[in-house]
């Protein structure tokens, strides 16, 4: 089969824009800085949020591609607060995972505090398996999809505290994943913003609790910053030297 153009190395699914950046972003960038594609998929529009209307969280969320460097950015609209599990829905994802065909896929974590993140977890991850039968068809673009099952699917970490199975050295693009959080500027604190309805994530201490978070991960592993993940198998090393250089 001819491999797509718009194959990448890491697909990373968020419940909302600003999930993957707040979550995940550094990750992604030194990802990229390793010369690998990444794609962003956002399942619904982040419609029921309290700040921000559709329209800015979508000029927000095209920023936040530009500033990150993403390969594609694809928005699903299933429904904010409607994440409901269904064959529509759980279609959707397939067909955006065989678009893309990730070897990484990342995903809300299974446990958090906003039902739509632990919806959105479970959706993605039935998707990357059932992405992988040949008979479950899909088609994009009246164009039938080839079957394809990613590697290896990873959660990321939002507001609950769980201790990851990995942690990732970020330190070297820690700085510049805040430039793609700050892309979301309705939904976080700026000056004027106690005028606004007070919510979990625009209090001016919370992007300095991400920071707190990345600098306790990073001194678990020996560096100034980390990102924790959680993994879904145990990853195999190729070579000793590479775990323990």
């Amino acid at each position: 089969m001819k491999q797509s153009s718009e194959k990448v190395y890491a697909l990373a699914f968020g419940a909302h824009p600003d999930d993957v950046e707040l979550a995940c972003g550094a990750t992604l960038l030194k990802i990229m800085k390793e010369g690998r594609r990444v794609a962003v998929c956002d399942l619904t529009r982040g419609e029921l949020g309290t700040l921000g209307s559709i329209e800015i969280r979508k000029a927000e969320a095209e920023k936040a591609r530009q500033i990150m460097g993403y390969s594609a950015r694809v928005s699903l609209d299933l429904g904010d607060g409607k994440l409901f599990y269904n064959e529509e829905n759980l279609n959707a994802i397939i067909r955006v995972i065989r678009r893309f065909r990730p070897e990484v896929v990342f995903a809300n974590p299974p446990d958090e505090r906003h039902p739509d993140h632990m919806k959105a977890s479970k959706l993605v991850a039935d998707a990357v398996y059932y992405a992988g039968l040949k008979r479950l068809v899909t088609a994009e673009n009246d164009c039938k999809q080839e079957a394809f099952r990613p590697a290896h699917l990873l959660y990321y970490l939002q507001f609950k505290h769980i201790d990851p199975d990995i942690i990732v050295d970020v330190t070297d693009t820690f700085e510049a994943s805040r430039s793609g959080i700050s892309a979301f500027g309705s939904q976080f604190y700026h000056e004027g913003s106690a005028e606004e309805p007070a919510t979990l994530i625009n209090r001016k201490e919370f992007l300095t609790g991400l920071e707190a978070r990345a600098r306790y991960f990073g001194e678990q592993i020996g560096s100034l910053y980390g990102e924790g993940l959680l993994t879904t198998r145990t990853p195999g090393v190729a070579t000793f030297s590479s775990l323990f250089p």
